[in-house]
């Protein structure tokens, strides 16, 4: 084996090498670039398109030719966008479940079609005015420029969906220019792990990917949420109330979301193209008569940044007339996301409730700091990522004066809202991807193929202070190395697992989700 080629080394010898913890900083960091680049390209083109979109309309209005022809324009674009998806399934919707199921080992998308048809998509549909989402688009480019990193490289599966996770947080940071999030994003939502190589690894990518494109696009955040000060400790009564509402709120968005999935996908398949004919035709509709609604919801956040605060009725008029735009959207599986209106629905739910406790003797001078909340509680509400949300609005208002308020309504809505039952928003859609992807018969792996995972035994768990023979292992899994101390040790059947203990084993591909389930189970903290 020549030591010299990465790419030569069998998985386990790569594993084991010290020479592996750097190797992955700049892996990572390729995958940054590589994924900013595509990003910071498809956020010029969805830039361009929204422009035309608006000029064109705008132009248009009044003028039964000029619409006329919209519509005929609109026609040819959801034919276009049609033909891409059955060209390329995998581009439906918004991509971050495809990028978890990626991750998972459970999904097998081909990268050089994913990317082109992602971004073409997004692109038609910005140009048409659907209320999508430039970011889970971003996540799903971002996570195939990693597989595309991987394939170059030739790595084994395991360290693939690595690199994956890597460019799903180069996307992250790409699309809302805030590094930190793609990294919290990354580690909480897509692979719920953590670990050194990972965490090395997904901040490189974060960071080159963002350089990237503030070098092209500038340093300012696509979303600038201000927070005047911090809030005087009597106001926090009304920080505990959003923290409830946007719980509460968080869980009847993601049930009305998965509901419009469900009248959706009663249409039969033969008729799939009648599913984005409706959002089409709505776009259509919207962008003569509310075009404050269309696309992601930048018109909204400029009049939430306009001086003379708008009024309750206003904020609760384009709240509700969002959402159900949105939904409508969102449900057909056309291929974009709803995190960017997430994030302004959020801010409309702040800024309404800022109204009602101005009223009840908040200060006017804190309405935009309760927009920012909002952002934030119902982020963590939908996506059950309390961690990312506070992070998300300390990025997008570069003040930590913000951290205590942030953080409680961030909790709060989080309990709240896994309180209800309902399930987590992107959760939902990665299981109904497996389920559709099992009916399919399809597979992410081939018959033979091994991965290499690593848990770590907690204090108290199942596993501390048993011997790895007296270990029931899952089928097919076997233990390679501990990481103990900062020392590595191969194990004998005597050998006794102790708290803090990283173990590294191998297993069949098929059977990673079960072997994880199990260890993970028994390892877990109970003290």
């Amino acid at each position: 084996m020549d030591s010299g080629n990465d790419a030569a080394e069998d998985p386990v010898s790569r594993r084991l090498s010290r020479r592996l913890p750097v190797s992955l900083v700049w892996e990572g960091a390729l995958v940054g670039l590589a994924g900013g680049a595509i990003v910071t390209l498809y956020r010029l083109a969805l830039s361009w398109a929204e422009s035309v979109l608006r000029d064109f309309t705008s132009s248009a209005v009044g003028d039964p030719v000029g619409i006329l022809g919209w519509f005929a324009l609109l026609a040819v674009m959801l034919v276009a966008v049609c033909l891409l998806l059955r060209w390329e399934p995998a581009t439906s919707s918004s991509g971050i479940p495809q990028v978890d199921a990626e991750v998972l080992g459970r999904y097998d998308a081909p990268w050089a079609r994913v990317v082109p048809a992602k971004f073409a998509e997004g692109t038609l549909l910005a140009l048409s005015g659907l209320s999508l989402g430039r970011e889970g688009p971003s996540v799903q480019l971002g996570g195939m420029s990693g597989k595309a990193v991987s394939r170059a490289l030739r790595r084994e599966r395991g360290e693939e969906r690595l690199l994956v996770t890597c460019g799903a947080a180069a996307g992250m940071s790409a699309a809302f220019h805030a590094p930190l999030t793609g990294v919290l994003f990354a580690l909480e939502e897509i692979h719920k792990e953590f670990s050194a190589p990972l965490i090395i690894s997904v901040m490189s990518a974060a960071v080159a990917s963002d350089f990237l494109v503030s070098q092209v696009l500038g340093v300012e955040p696509v979303v600038s949420l201000s927070f005047i000060t911090n809030l005087p400790h009597v106001d926090y009564l009304f920080v505990i109330a959003l923290g409830l509402a946007c719980g509460l709120l968080g869980a009847l968005h993601n049930r009305g979301m998965f509901l419009a999935q469900t009248v959706y996908g009663r249409i039969p398949e033969r008729l799939s193209a009648l599913r984005l004919a409706v959002p089409f035709l709505l776009a259509g509709v919207v962008a003569f008569t509310w075009p404050e609604l269309l696309c992601g919801g930048d018109a909204i956040v400029e009049v939430l940044q306009a001086s003379a605060f708008p009024s309750f009725v206003s904020l609760g008029a384009l709240l509700l007339g969002k959402y159900l735009f949105t939904a409508a959207c969102f449900g057909s599986g056309a291929p974009g996301g709803t995190l960017f209106p997430l994030v302004v629905l959020g801010g409309l739910v702040g800024g309404a409730f800022s109204v009602v406790a101005m009223r009840l003797g908040l200060a006017p001078l804190f309405c935009p700091n309760f927009v920012a909340l909002g952002v934030a509680g119902l982020f963590a509400g939908v996506v059950r990522a309390p961690v990312t949300a506070v992070i998300l609005v300390f990025e997008l208002t570069g003040s930590l004066d913000a951290l205590l308020s942030v953080t409680l309504v961030s909790v709060l809505a989080y309990v709240v809202s896994t309180l209800t039952g309902t399930d987590a928003f992107y959760e939902h859609l990665l299981e109904s991807l497996l389920a559709s992807t099992a009916k399919k018969g399809t597979t992410a792996s081939g018959p033979g193929e091994k991965d290499i995972a690593t848990v770590r035994v907690g204090a108290g768990s199942r596993l501390e202070g048993r011997r790895v023979c007296d270990v029931p292992w899952p089928d097919g899994t076997r233990l390679l190395t501990i990481e103990r101390a900062g020392g590595r040790l191969v194990p004998t059947g005597e050998t006794v697992l102790l708290a803090s203990d990283e173990l590294l084993y191998i297993v069949d591909t098929g059977s990673l989700d079960d072997a994880r389930l199990k260890l993970s189970l028994m390892c877990e903290q109970r003290v």
